[in-house]
């Protein structure tokens, strides 16, 4: 299991590191999902774990673009 995402060690990271993560948590979480549909997974919490550190992920990346945004127009 993935331990939790931390919000100060997503500000840390790079923005292609962060699309890197997003692109490897989902393929886990993928992978996760089909094999809880084949045969229950110990811990079902995984997957709305992963999914929620999808959306941390995301969302950190869409306010950097809404932040770079906002700075070009000024």
């Amino acid at each position: 299991m993935a331990k939790k995402v931390n919000k100060e060690d997503i500000k840390e990271l790079a923005n292609d590191e962060l699309v890197e993560k997003i692109k490897d948590e989902k393929a886990r979480y993928v992978k996760a999902k089909f094999n809880h549909a084949v045969s229950p997974l110990e811990n079902p919490l995984t997957l709305r774990f992963s999914r929620r550190d999808i959306a941390r992920f995301k969302t950190e990346l869409r306010k950097r673009e809404l932040e770079s945004e906002k700075n070009k127009k000024s």
